[in-house]
């Protein structure tokens, strides 16, 4: 009996494995287009991002080999939490090296090389000289339509566009992605300040490079918070530390509501001002309250309109009077003492100053 208890406890305790074994499906397609797939793609190479990667919560790796013809190509994909986390991945692999490619939205090339962002997905394709822009759009819109299609992070928008360097945007969710992002823009030195940006109270953060007037490279990070509040809380942990380390003492910060922007290595106070000036954020006070316009009209019109209504009253007023009036003499001529004033039913009062009874019909 014992024993038969353990093997229902092993069998039950075993259904959950079994189950989501069952449950993951392949990502990849087994064809698109005139593409055939074939094996299955082994083995992801560790690189510098596999920190990133866990940071940003990543479920699924997949790789598949496709062949046309003589021609081949292999497709990576990884999957992420959502599409921020994804997103935040996909800015860690940019560089100045690769060019935004006009096969879709968030893609960029380089080294015969694709890297897209499809959703909660990463998307690599190799090598790309052997497929069509219209291959490589049709394998990313059939990944597309199984993807998290939420929002990205407002926050992207908010960088200036002017002398923006392309391929040096970065996004952070947490500390080892935003020492990654430091490291990648050469402004290693900073790292100090990541203890301080409050990545556990909801920060995210952007970077960028940007020219400057002078040729050299300025980064700006913007760190947005949930609060004003919390905002000016990390800003006066952040002031301190920058003053007290010489090496760090030429960047700035200023708050804007939740929004702190950090200039590091300016070239010049103005060059960090205009580019804090170019910021693409702004704070907007919605009123759902319902509200009205004014309909009154003018006085004069008001005043015309009861003239009219008192004369169209008093005519009403007239035309019943005449016409009861007449239907009732009317009536009296025809059926005199029949319909109006019939004596049995009319009764005067008397004072008796004489013997003679009043006679009703004698009043008309």
């Amino acid at each position: 009996m014992r024993t038969l208890v353990y093997f229902c406890v092993a069998a039950f305790l075993s259904v959950p494995s079994l189950v989501s074994a069952q449950e993951h499906q392949a990502i990849l397609p087994e064809a698109f287009g005139a593409w055939r797939g074939g094996e299955t793609a082994g083995g992801f190479a560790a690189d510098s991002l596999d920190a990133v990667r866990k940071e940003a919560g990543e479920t699924v790796r997949e790789g598949r080999a496709y062949g046309s013809g003589n021609k081949s190509v292999t497709v990576a994909v990884r999957q992420f939490r959502d599409p921020t986390a994804a997103y935040e991945v996909y800015t860690a692999m940019l560089s100045t090296k690769l060019n935004p490619s006009t096969v879709a939205p968030l893609t960029a090339a380089g080294n015969d090389q694709l890297i897209a962002l499809v959703g909660n997905r990463i998307v690599t394709v190799s090598p790309i000289r052997a497929a069509s822009d219209a291959d490589l759009k049709l394998i990313l819109d059939t990944l597309k339509q199984s993807t998290d299609q939420s929002p990205l992070p407002p926050i992207r928008g908010y960088l200036p566009d002017t002398d923006l360097v392309q391929g040096s945007q970065k996004y952070a969710l947490g500390p080892i992605a935003f020492d990654a992002a430091l490291q990648s823009l050469n402004q290693g030195k900073f790292t100090a300040i990541t203890p301080e940006v409050g990545f556990n109270k909801g920060a995210e953060a952007m970077l960028a490079a940007y020219h400057s007037a002078t040729g050299r490279t300025e980064t700006l990070i913007l760190l947005q918070y949930p609060t004003p509040q919390i905002a000016e809380q990390q800003l006066r942990h952040i002031l301190p530390l920058l003053a007290a380390n010489p090496e760090l003492s030429g960047a700035t910060v200023e708050r804007d509501n939740s929004l702190l922007s950090l200039v590091l290595s300016p070239a010049s106070a103005q060059s960090a001002a205009s580019l804090r000036e170019n910021i693409k954020y702004g704070i907007s006070v919605t009123w759902n309250e319902g509200s009205h316009t004014l309909t009154d009209p003018p006085w004069l019109l008001v005043v015309k309109n009861i003239f009219l209504g008192t004369l169209a009253f008093c005519g009403l007023a007239i035309v019943l009077g005449i016409a009861f009036g007449g239907v009732r003499v009317l009536i009296k001529r025809v059926l005199p003492g029949k319909v109006f004033d019939r004596p049995e039913d009319m009764e005067v009062l008397q004072l008796g100053l004489s013997g003679k009874r009043i006679d009703p019909r004698d009043f008309y």
